[in-house]
């Protein structure tokens, strides 16, 4: 019976993680959100008869962690600096000039490559993951140490719970940003506006707001993306 409930289990989360996938990340959904709901339902009601097989990496635990009193401090393991900025060619060129000096090359050496992309404008965070399965998020606070806030994270559908893929790497840390859509934002301080709530002043504002909510059952109801690069 436990090794048939198993195999339910394990191949109900392994579609709606394939559909999580599919929405969330590559924006191209197969099935329509009711049969989504209908599969979700599924699992949870599976889980709730069998609450000793449930885990953490399932899609049905996004929203699991009580509020805490406050965060807990992370140290980095490798700084997370800052991104500069420039206004002017002299400005890129001295840049290009500390490039070159860092990588040992002198000034007459052949040109750089380099790749542009815009930046995104929201709250840097790291995740870790180990074995596959997210273990920690934490916030860029001064570079060398920030606030863990892995139960705010876990809400965010863009983030697995569960790498995809084989020949995982015991350790993996990644960092990016997360953001708040332009869309979402608006239709958010619409909802907030007409139920005579406070509203963000911007989506950077409204995303670092949000990942810092001592109840991460908040911080699912904003409308959250993550890129990582």
């Amino acid at each position: 019976m436990s090794d048939r409930v198993e195999a339910q289990l394990a191949g109900l989360r392994a579609e709606l993680d394939e559909h999580n996938y599919r929405y969330y990340v590559l924006d191209d959904p197969q099935i329509p959100d009711a049969d989504y709901d209908r599969l979700f339902r599924e699992l949870q009601a599976l889980e709730t008869e069998h609450p000793e097989l449930i885990s953490p990496d399932s899609p049905t635990q996004r929203v699991g962690a009580q509020p805490t009193g406050e965060f807990a401090s992370v140290q980095h393991a490798v700084p997370m600096l800052s991104l500069s900025n420039c206004f002017n060619e002299q400005e890129l060129s001295d840049f290009d000039g500390r490039v070159r000096k860092g990588l040992g090359l002198d000034a007459g050496a052949a040109a750089i490559a380099y790749v542009a992309e815009p930046k995104l404008d929201g709250a840097a965070v790291s995740v870790r993951y180990e074995n596959g399965l997210l273990v920690r998020a934490a916030t860029r606070g001064d570079g060398q140490s920030g606030e863990d806030i892995t139960a705010n994270v876990r809400t965010i559908r863009a983030v697995p719970l569960k790498l995809r893929g084989d020949n995982l790497p015991a350790v993996l840390e990644v960092r990016g940003e997360v953001y708040m859509p332009l869309a979402g934002f608006k239709a958010f301080n619409q909802r907030a506006e007409e139920a005579g709530e406070k509203s963000f002043v911007n989506p950077r504002n409204a995303a670092a707001g949000s990942l810092r909510q001592l109840d991460p059952r908040l911080t699912a109801e904003r409308p959250l993306a993550a890129f990582f690069y």
